[in-house]
């Protein structure tokens, strides 16, 4: 009997490591029976993807948060979770959270830091299998843990923390390091001062940050938001420096649409490949840093609205853009205010990048917004 197995990869720490692409293939020589479907879903870990030149193997095609991937893959007999988090206890609250949200009744085995001292593998649902199945699990378990020299573990994280009081909603946030930014729904509300940090919402509206600095322009431009359901992270969302070869194009034709987007999590290679764009603003200094190096994989050039801030928020260690590109940084009013003037005048609208460009000066300068122009961050 074939056993189908289906993997989650997320994020680009447990690709850019090498352990994705040599635990598929643990997989495979683990039985000539199984039949394995892999999926990634974030930006960061399908450009990751991309740049090792794995597509053959892990699917792209969809923009999926971890728990959307394992109901995607709810009818393979087993599921296996691979991260690299920030720790042995993040990385195990991270699990409990998507194996939580994705409720799917099939085992899900999550291979945790492969290659860490602190690594190890979970194994969640175990009781929704039996006869066959269940053996082939704790087969496939045992081979997994010496092939990856990992133990397998009982979790040591914890649920996700949220709780009401007084018409307010909190949210804590564990093993925070001072400095980091913090990342909302693809957008940075706020920088971390201590740990734990606790976002705070009152009306649907972050409206604090406990042990953290709330960046207003972010909280803005985020709008409304249910700590419940929020995807939060925090700290660098990739290390390192990689280039690969880019799959997809713009149209030869100059003219296209100007797409304007204000949060790093829109599924931008869904838009580069399905969309006719001739230009890609960004609007925000975490838009900006995030969407301009994967665009910069494409060779596509943006036109960034950021602030001050895309300096003192790193969000990524390799922050490159495509020659040609050019980023305003405004002075004496928020992004999210330059960005609805643009969205005004812009959207649906079919124009050259140049055009772009020389529209944008003109609107900056009509409404007098002080800025200075970047080509290199």
């Amino acid at each position: 009997m074939g056993i189908k197995v289906g993997v989650v990869i997320h994020g680009p720490g447990i690709v850019d490591s090498g352990y994705g692409e040599r635990i598929l293939h643990i997989l495979r020589e683990f039985s000539e029976d199984i039949e394995i479907t892999a999926k990634v879903g974030g930006n960061m870990g399908r450009v990751a993807v991309i740049d090792r030149g794995l597509e053959d193997l892990i699917d792209i095609s969809e923009r999926l948060y971890p728990s959307q991937c394992l109901r995607r893959l709810r009818d393979r007999d087993i599921l296996v979770l691979l991260n690299y988090g920030k720790s042995r206890e993040t990385g195990h609250t991270f699990g409990r959270i998507v194996v939580e949200r994705g409720e799917v009744n099939k085992p899900v085995i999550q291979i945790e830091r492969p290659g860490e001292k602190d690594g190890s593998i979970l194994v969640w649902n175990r009781g929704s299998c039996s006869g066959s199945i269940r053996e082939f699990l704790d087969n496939l378990l045992s081979y997994l843990s010496e092939k990856l020299d990992l133990k397998v573990e009982e979790c040591i994280g914890n649920s996700l923390s949220v709780w009401k009081e007084g018409g307010r909603t909190f949210r804590r946030i564990d093993t925070v390091d001072p400095g980091e930014a913090i990342i909302v729904n693809g957008v940075v509300v706020g920088m971390a001062l201590g740990s734990p940090v606790v976002l705070i919402v009152e009306r649907g509206r972050i409206v604090e940050i406990v042990r953290g600095k709330i960046k207003r322009d972010g909280v803005e431009r985020l709008g409304p938001v249910d700590l419940g359901s929020a995807i939060v992270k925090t700290g660098l969302l990739r290390r390192g420096s990689f280039r690969g070869n880019a799959p997809y194009v713009l149209s030869s034709d100059p003219l296209g649409d100007v797409l304007i987007v204000d949060r790093g999590d829109i599924d931008i290679l869904k838009e580069l490949k399905n969309g006719d764009v001739s230009t890609v603003v960004t609007i925000g200094s975490d838009t900006t840093s995030i969407l301009s190096g994967i665009l910069s994989r494409f060779n596509v050039k943006i036109v960034g609205i950021a602030d001050k801030d895309i300096f003192n928020y790193k969000l990524v260690e390799d922050l490159k853009i495509t020659e040609g590109s050019r980023i305003f940084l405004v002075e004496n009013c928020e992004c999210y205010q330059v960005g609805k003037l643009l969205m005004e005048h812009l959207k649906g609208r079919r124009l050259s990048y140049q055009e772009t460009l020389r529209d944008i000066v003109h609107l900056l300068e009509k409404y007098r917004i002080v800025y200075k122009v970047y080509e290199h961050l």
